[in-house]
């Protein structure tokens, strides 16, 4: 994974507006999500999801570094101990993208709350902007995506769809130090806004 100050990244990020910030290259993409121990374990042992995690309920996952952060509270929260760093292909994460519905029906897009519940039936890729946070967990005005997976589509990530999982439990303690005054000393996984194949920026 490629890394660079948060100044430097804050500096060209987009300061308003919905941006989907993530850590990607040409074939593949990175998400974070967070976990208790058990899992966690699992899942770096085996290279995809088991063991103690459901494949009954919805699972989040969040392309956006700091807003992983503000979720986990630097992976201070219980149960959230654990930050995982999920490798997945583009083109996967990219039809989540297309086959996601807004998780509530104002903004998104549907004519009438009837049409979006029939669409939110039919779809296992549930779609959320949440505002953006700085290191201290302060929003921003920009906005960061959450993308919520259930049934097939959960069951596809969590195994098949899965490129690489890496711990970054020790990144996130090491850098949560470096959290003071102006973030000088803070480093953060390379991020800028993704666009997904075939769209134009």
């Amino acid at each position: 994974m490629e890394y660079e100050s948060f100044k430097n990244q804050n500096a060209e990020w987009p300061q308003d507006g919905r941006h989907i910030m993530a850590h990607y290259d040409d074939v593949h993409i990175v998400v974070y999500q967070a976990y208790r121990h058990s899992i966690a374990d699992y899942a770096l042992t085996h290279q995809q999801f088991g063991g103690d995690f459901s494949f009954s309920r919805m699972s989040w996952i969040k392309p956006n570094f700091l807003w992983m952060m503000f979720r986990s509270g630097w992976a201070g929260k219980e149960g959230q101990e654990r930050i995982l760093a999920i490798t997945l292909q583009r083109t996967f994460f990219d039809r989540l993208l297309a086959a996601a519905v807004a998780s509530g029906f104002q903004g998104s897009g549907f004519d009438s709350k009837e049409a979006w519940q029939s669409a939110v039936a039919g779809s296992d890729v549930r779609l959320q902007w949440d505002p953006d946070h700085d290191p201290f967990g302060m929003p921003v005005q920009r906005r960061a995506i959450q993308l919520g997976l259930r049934g097939a589509t959960l069951e596809e990530y969590g195994t098949s769809a899965i490129v690489r999982i890496e711990d970054m439990m020790g990144f996130v303690k090491e850098q949560h130090a470096h959290v003071a005054g102006d973030c000088e000393d803070l480093i953060l996984p390379r991020e800028r806004a993704y666009v997904p194949h075939g769209e134009v920026p």
